[in-house]
């Protein structure tokens, strides 16, 4: 695997960029979201009339949003860029990325934003950060459901010398689907996204990988129609482990397979370790933050862990 690129760290007192990448957001979760962010030592900083735009379910044009994130990308004075929700549109902004972007920054989102995180890895080896959005995780207090777990957040953006661990027990519990201990490169984020990068020039390389796959309001049949087709493209053959989120609002109509069942029916028999349940993405938990594109333990039989092996960020 290529070496990684790691984003300069956090401190308290940098500026931070909200952007709205994707669809449009509403004003009373953005404020609450920014007003977390001061509380957590961070300036944020936003052009109201582009990250409040509409266009349909767009956050404004696509040539707005490109723009920005350009702009965002290369701006000097922040340090950061916090996602201010996912909805749909991020892939309108990947193919006029085309030139090297050398300086790496921190890029934390989850759902939609999958697209821009998983096209900055394969392009550029940029490592972002899966976890809460401004107006999505962020809107409240860390520890509280629906929003952001406060130490992985901070461990993540602010950690330089070391990794850290992430017990999946307790409020964080997942459960073993296939048990076992796997190391590599953690990649993935929102199952939906994963699978659109098929056939893309930034198809999603997951080789020797953790991969991290979650989503939301999806039917058990929906869930296992994009297992599959992983499945068939080759995507599973030489994974290291899999992490899944717990996929609320996708229950099971009586009598039918739950999509827990179809995880374990079609991954179990791949002999990796698995986990089933892990407070990611969209969750009703804290929602755990995890760095993508740095290396990583999974721990899947006495006890439930996920190690990350280094750093994600530099000083």
């Amino acid at each position: 695997m290529p070496q990684s690129h790691k984003p300069p760290a956090l401190r308290l007192g940098d500026a931070v960029r909200v952007l709205s990448v994707a669809s449009p957001v509403e004003v009373d979760r953005l404020q609450e979201g920014c007003n977390e962010l001061a509380h957590l030592g961070y300036i944020p900083k936003f052009d109201r009339a582009s990250v409040l735009a509409q266009d349909g379910f767009f956050a404004g044009s696509t040539s707005s949003r490109f723009n920005a994130l350009k702009e965002a990308l290369s701006d000097p004075t922040t340090r950061a860029i916090f996602c201010a929700r996912g909805g749909y549109g991020s892939n309108y902004l990947l193919e006029s990325l085309s030139v090297a972007l050398a300086s790496p920054k921190i890029l934390v989102g989850y759902s939609d934003v999958t697209s821009l995180q998983i096209f900055l890895w394969e392009k550029f080896r940029w490592v972002t950060f899966y976890g809460p959005m401004v107006a999505s995780g962020l809107e409240g207090a860390a520890g509280v459901a629906k929003r952001y777990d406060g130490d992985s957040l901070m461990q993540a953006l602010a950690e330089t010398k070391r990794g850290w661990s992430i017990g999946l027990t307790g409020d964080r519990a997942a459960e073993p689907l296939g048990a076992g201990v796997a190391e590599g490169i953690l990649l993935g984020g929102c199952l939906t996204l994963v699978e659109t990068t098929l056939g893309t020039p930034w198809e999603l390389d997951t080789h020797g990988a953790i991969v991290v796959l979650e989503d939301c309001a999806m039917k058990p049949y929906q869930v296992d129609r994009a297992l599959m087709h992983l499945k068939q493209a080759g995507k599973f053959r030489a994974v290291s482990g899999i992490i899944l989120g717990d996929f609320p609002e996708c229950d099971a109509a009586a009598g039918a397979e739950s999509v827990k069942e179809v995880a374990r029916r079609i991954l179990a028999p791949l002999g990796i370790p698995v986990a089933w349940g892990a407070p990611i993405g969209h969750t009703k938990r804290p929602m755990l933050t995890l760095p993508l594109g740095v290396r990583a333990r999974l721990s899947t039989g006495g006890g439930m862990q996920l190690d990350i092996l280094e750093p994600a960020c530099v000083l």
